[in-house]
């Protein structure tokens, strides 16, 4: 006997039950506003015009860029769960690994922290330590650290610009 597959079934029963996740716009979208505001700073000659778009591709890089999680499983393999923005991460489990991460990345201990993590699927044993797993890979460690660079900039320069 065939199952129902017809217009009472949900899509993802129709295709064999893999769910499809909705589609983000195009990373090419942003770029393609990030050069429009630089050719509007370069056209009109203003550097506060400028600092607004570096401010904008900051905000970006922090929150809104389509990314993955990337944080360790306690068995070693990375986190393949999609995200939005370089600062977080697909659950709270792994945001406790994240903000840890962006602790340390400061130099500083996070001040927020409420013991070990626990692990995902307890088995006893763990291939990868949280301190391991949290680690931000070395695209997402630049990255931050150059946004916070143009964010800084940008707001230094923005104060100036009042003088």
């Amino acid at each position: 006997m065939v199952p129902n597959l017809g217009k009472g079934e949900p899509a993802a029963a129709r295709r064999g039950g893999t769910r499809r996740r909705p589609r983000r716009e195009s990373a090419l979208t942003w770029w393609a506003l990030f050069a429009a505001i630089a050719g509007i700073a370069w056209w009109q000659h203003s550097w506060r015009v400028g600092l607004l778009g570096l401010l904008g591709w900051c905000l970006y890089e922090f929150a809104l860029v389509p990314t993955l999680c990337r944080v360790l499983t306690p068995k070693g393999a990375a986190c393949t769960e999609r995200t939005r923005g370089r600062l977080f991460a697909c659950g709270p489990a792994h945001q406790r690994l994240r903000n840890d991460a962006l602790w340390r990345l400061a130099g500083l201990r996070n001040p927020f922290e409420r013991g070990p993590v626990g692990d995902e699927g307890d088995t006893g044993t763990v291939v990868v330590s949280s301190d391991v797993r949290g680690r931000l890979v070395p695209q997402d460690r630049a990255l931050i650290l150059l946004a916070a660079a143009g964010t800084v900039t940008a707001l230094v320069g923005m104060v100036y610009g009042f003088r």
